[in-house]
C-alpha cells in the first residue's frame, strides 16, 4: 500500500474500502475520522493512532485494547467492532480501528446549544446508562469504562416523551478488571472517583462518573467546582430536584468506595424505587402548627406554644393545674412555718426551698408553653436549638458541628410502670445524637407521633440518616 497522510483530506482513501469524508476530532496523535465504506456504502467511524513525535507506548496499549475489547462487545448502544488494519504513514506507521457510525450529537453538544433537562428525562438517561454499564460489568472479564463523561455519550433526536436514543462510546480508556484493581491512570478530571488517581478503577468507578454527569446535567457546574474527593459531596443546596432522586445522586458520588452504589444492578433498583419512597413519605399533619423551612443553605424547624399545639394543650392544662395547686400547698406550708417560734421557722422555712424550686419550674414551664417557643437550625456546619421567650433566646445544648451528628432516633409512644407499680405513658420523642448532646427535644407530649413521624422523615433526607426507631 502507497504511503498515506494523516487521513484529513476528504476524499482520502484507507485500506482500500474507507473514504475519508471528515475529521470528527484530533488529539496527541489521534484522529477521529468520518468516513464511508465504500463496499456496504455505510457510514463508519475510523479511529487512526500513528507513530510522530507525541507517541507514547501506553497510546498504543490503550489503542489495541480499545480494538480487543469492542471485537468482544454487542450491545445496540455501544460501537460495533468493524476492522483493524495497519498503516504506512508519511509520518511512520500507523493503526486503524474501524467501528460503526452513530449519527448523534454528544450530551456536551447538546448542553452547548442551549438543551437543558428535566428531571424524568434525568432519570431515563440515568437508567439507560446503567442498563449500558449492567451489561460492561456484567462480562468476564469486568469491562470498565473509566472516561464516562457528556462528550462520551451520545444522545439521538427525541421521539415523543422520550429523551433520545443514549449510547456510550469512546472506549479508549477501556479496561478489563483484575483481582487488585488496574494498572493505568486514565480518565476525565472532575468524573474520576478518587480511587482511580489511586490506580483502582473498580465498577463502581463508572458508576461516580455517571453521578458527576448528571450532576453536571441538572446544575450546568463542572464536577470539579462541586464534587471534593476527600470530602462527602454537599449538593442538597445546589440541585433542585426530589428529595428521591437528590439521595440516590449524593449516593451515586460518595467519594468512599464503602458508601457509594457497589453495582449497576445496585443503582438501578434504587433508583426505580426512589419513586415509590418518594410517595411514602409521611407528610406534615393538616392541622400542624409547626413550620419546616428549606433553603439552599439551612433547614429549620420552628414550633410554637404548646399551647398552639394539639399534642400540647392538654398537657400543659395539666401541667398549670398541678402547679397551682403545688405551689398554693407550699404557699401554706411555708407561712404556716414562718409562724412558728424562732429558730424552728427558719428551720421549716428552708426546708420548703426544693419545694418551691419545683413549684417555680413547673410554673416556668407553664410559661413558656404559653409564650416560649422552640427553633431548631441546621446548616451545611452546625446544628443548633433555641427557646426563644419575650425576644430572649437561649441555646439548649450549646450548638455542635453538622459532622458530629451520629444518629436520629424517634421513638413511639408506650406504657412503662414506675416505681409504684403504676402504669404511666412515655411520650414520643425525636432525638438527634451529635456526640454526647441531643438535639430535636420539643417539650414532653408537644407534639403528636403524626408530627414527629413528619419531622423525622425531613431531617433523615436533609441529614442522609436512617431513622433509628427505639
Amino acid at each position: 500500500m502507497p504511503p498515506q497522510t494523516f487521513g484529513k483530506a476528504p476524499g482520502e482513501l484507507f485500506g482500500d474500502r474507507y473514504q475519508i469524508e471528515q475529521l470528527l476530532g484530533k488529539r496527541a496523535g489521534r484522529y477521529t475520522l468520518l468516513a464511508r465504506d465504500l463496499q456496504t456504502q455505510e457510514q463508519v467511524v475510523i479511529k487512526r493512532l500513528s507513530f510522530g513525535e507525541d507517541f507514547v507506548w501506553e497510546d498504543l496499549k490503550l489503542f489495541e485494547r480499545e480494538a480487543a475489547t469492542l471485537k468482544n462487545l454487542a450491545h445496540p448502544a455501544i460501537p460495533r467492532y468493524l476492522d483493524y488494519f495497519d498503516l504506512d504513514l508519511s509520518s511512520g506507521k500507523g493503526f486503524a480501528l474501524v467501528q460503526t457510525y452513530i449519527p448523534a450529537l454528544s450530551l456536551e453538544e447538546h448542553l452547548k446549544s442551549g438543551r437543558t433537562f428535566t428531571e424524568a428525562e434525568l432519570v431515563e438517561l440515568a437508567t439507560a446508562l446503567l442498563e449500558i454499564l449492567r451489561y460492561l460489568h456484567e462480562r468476564a472479564p469486568v469491562v470498565i469504562h473509566r472516561d464516562l463523561k457528556p462528550s462520551n455519550i451520545l444522545l439521538g433526536d427525541r421521539t415523543g416523551n422520550s429523551v433520545g436514543s443514549v449510547y456510550l462510546v469512546d472506549f479508549g480508556a477501556v479496561q478489563a478488571a483484575r483481582t487488585g484493581g488496574t494498572i493505568t491512570v486514565v480518565g476525565t478530571y472532575g468524573y474520576m472517583p478518587p480511587e482511580q488517581f489511586g490506580d483502582r478503577a473498580v465498577p463502581a468507578s463508572d458508576l461516580y462518573a455517571l453521578g458527576a454527569t448528571l450532576l453536571y446535567l441538572a446544575t450546568g457546574q463542572q464536577p470539579a467546582d462541586l464534587l471534593q474527593i476527600d470530602q462527602p459531596p454537599q449538593i442538597e443546596e445546589r440541585v433542585h430536584l426530589s428529595s428521591g432522586l437528590k439521595q440516590w445522586l449524593t449516593k451515586m458520588v460518595q467519594p468512599s468506595l464503602s458508601q457509594r452504589f457497589s453495582s449497576a444492578q445496585q443503582a438501578l433498583v434504587e433508583l426505580k424505587q426512589r419513586d415509590q419512597k418518594v410517595k411514602a413519605l409521611v407528610r406534615k399533619p393538616a392541622h400542624s402548627q409547626v413550620s419546616l423551612t428549606k433553603t439552599a443553605s439551612s433547614l429549620e424547624i420552628v414550633v410554637p406554644p404548646a399551647a398552639s399545639t394539639t399534642g400540647g394543650k392538654a398537657g400543659l392544662v395539666f401541667l398549670g393545674i398541678f402547679a397551682i395547686a403545688w405551689n398554693s400547698f407550699i404557699l401554706f406550708w411555708t407561712g404556716g412555718a414562718l409562724m412558728a417560734p424562732f429558730p424552728v421557722n427558719i428551720m421549716f422555712s428552708l426546708f420548703s426551698l426544693p419545694f418551691w424550686a419545683v413549684g417555680i419550674g413547673m410554673a416556668g414551664g407553664v410559661i413558656f408553653g404559653i409564650w416560649g417557643r422552640t427553633r431548631l437550625t441546621l446548616t451545611p456546619r452546625q446544628i443548633r436549638q433555641e427557646v426563644e421567650m419575650f425576644g430572649f433566646k437561649r441555646s439548649v445544648p450549646p450548638p455542635s458541628q453538622r459532622q458530629d451528628i451520629s444518629k436520629l432516633e424517634l421513638t413511639k409512644s408506650y406504657f412503662k410502670r414506675d416505681s409504684d407499680g403504676d402504669r404511666v405513658e412515655v411520650k414520643p420523642q425525636l432525638l438527634i445524637w451529635a456526640g454526647t448532646r441531643k438535639y430535636g427535644y420539643f417539650g414532653k407530649g408537644a407534639l403528636t407521633q403524626q408530627e414527629l413521624d413528619w419531622l423525622a422523615q425531613e431531617l433523615s433526607l436533609y441529614l442522609d440518616l436512617p431513622i433509628v426507631r427505639e
